[in-house]
């Protein structure tokens, strides 16, 4: 493997360098959290243990950790190493690469790790070029990327790679983190004379939400913008500090990827599930994180009609109402009519009885054979169609009939049952209507 920092252009950039590159670890045990595959006896640290490297592919939220991790096991692993960012390199670039790992693989049999940071970034085309020699082995891919990969990466490269997903790194890992910076006297800041306050870095951990990088550049912030007031002496930092060194938190959203998706999933099934805490939870996480209340709106009402239903009626009078007031007023003042239809959903009783008569009805539409309508249920707006055709010959009119039922009228041709009321909510109403209307026609039958 090439030494990382080999050149003195590179030791001067390593040295001034933010913090957060500088403290990256240089091990497999200085890694703080992936225990799920990074953990002693877990999948890759044995891959790594065995040298049985396969090309890989890291996928998570930024600053936890995917870059680091290529890196680490560069240096661990006896390979040519190349590390790329997709958003600057070209097709040009991955194919010279190729080719000097075909020949230093024949020459020394010797193989290339290809680190490409972003992977997402490159085009299916550009993602094919990789193929073949990932395929054969000449190069071990590691690739990283913010993204779902199975939404932004080709299906035959995601094959022929071990895929494993980064979660965020817990409060106590950000704070173990932030610790070793202040001690480490080589790359962190242990020469600076700091006094760190456990709620200051309690504060950091929280507010970095997961992302060490973060963490970690706002320590360093609070740090360096006093060395030159402390003069040589003891830094304090504070809560204080930790406050204006780190500032807002920044809320993980992306409109068009994950986090979009899997908040709007938790939301409606908060509310499908009777949690109006959580619904209203996860309902503030989209509306902070910019997203458009419209869609939110839309949730909602499909919500409604989904998972509500005729349990409760009204619901989806309460639904139209919000998408309305929502379109009519937008932000911030809408987020309070989403909160309310939101939360009277998750409290309305549940029932999905109508959304299991109409998806059944339309499989049925669909897969079997059309149902004519019945001749006494056409119409016959020519006098002749119905001499003619027996178009409305023998349509019984309801209310003609006691209780307003006809007693024995086909309204279908087929024997089907798609509706099905619960006893839940307004539904044991209809349920004991359609009680008494069957009831209804079997005593007209036999008068």
């Amino acid at each position: 493997m090439t030494d990382l920092f080999k050149s003195s252009e590179d030791e001067a950039i390593a040295r001034n360098a933010p913090l957060a590159v500088r403290m990256r670890p240089m091990t497999i045990d200085e890694i703080v959290g992936q225990d799920e595959f990074l953990g002693q006896g877990k999948l890759l640290r044995r891959m790594l243990s065995a040298g049985r490297l396969t090309s890989l592919i890291f996928h998570g939220p930024p600053g936890t950790g995917k870059t680091t991790l290529a890196y680490v096991i560069a240096r661990q692993s006896d390979c040519q190493f190349h590390g790329l960012d997709a958003a600057s390199t070209s097709v040009a670039q991955v194919r010279e690469i190729s080719k000097q790992a075909r020949a230093l693989l024949a020459s020394v049999e010797k193989r290339t790790v290809v680190f490409i940071d972003e992977l997402h970034r490159f085009n299916r085309a550009q993602q094919d070029v990789l193929l073949k020699d990932v395929e054969s082995g000449v190069i071990i891919l590691i690739g990283a990327t913010t993204e779902n990969p199975f939404f932004v990466i080709n299906s035959p490269l995601l094959s022929r790679s071990t895929i494993f997903r980064f979660n965020t790194l817990t409060e106590a890992g950000i704070i173990d983190l932030c610790r070793r910076a202040l001690t480490d006297k080589e790359r962190g800041l242990g020469k600076c004379n700091v006094r760190a306050d456990d709620d200051a870095l309690a504060h950091i951990a929280k507010i970095s939400d997961g992302d060490a990088r973060r963490a970690l550049t706002a320590l360093e912030i609070g740090v360096l913008s006093q060395s030159e007031r402390a003069d040589g002496g003891e830094i304090v930092f504070d809560l204080q500090t930790a406050v204006e060194s780190i500032q807002q938190k920044v809320v993980r959203y992306d409109r068009a990827g994950d986090e979009h998706y899997d908040a709007a999933s938790a939301l409606i099934k908060s509310m499908r599930g009777s949690d109006p805490d959580a619904t209203v939870y996860w309902l503030a996480r989209m509306i902070v994180a910019g997203e458009d209340p419209r869609f939110i709106a839309r949730r909602i009402a499909i919500l409604a009609s989904e998972d509500v239903g005729n349990a409760d009626p009204r619901a989806i009078s309460v639904a139209a109402a919000a998408f309305e007031i929502t379109e009519r007023i937008g932000l911030p003042e809408c987020q309070l009519t989403l909160a309310q239809a939101a939360i009277y959903m998750a409290c309305a009783p549940k029932s999905n009885a109508s959304a299991m008569a109409i998806w059944k009805a339309v499989s049925d539409v669909k897969n079997n054979r059309t149902v004519p309508v019945p001749y006494h249920l056409r119409n016959a707006p020519h006098p002749k169609m119905k001499e003619l055709y027996g178009h409305s010959e023998g349509y019984q009119y309801s209310h003609d009939y006691k209780g307003g039922i006809s007693p024995d009228q086909d309204y279908l041709g087929v024997d089907k049952n798609y509706y099905t009321p619960t006893d839940r909510g307004y539904e044991k109403h209809i349920t004991a209507y359609l009680e008494w209307a069957r009831k209804l026609r079997e005593e007209a039958k036999t008068d």
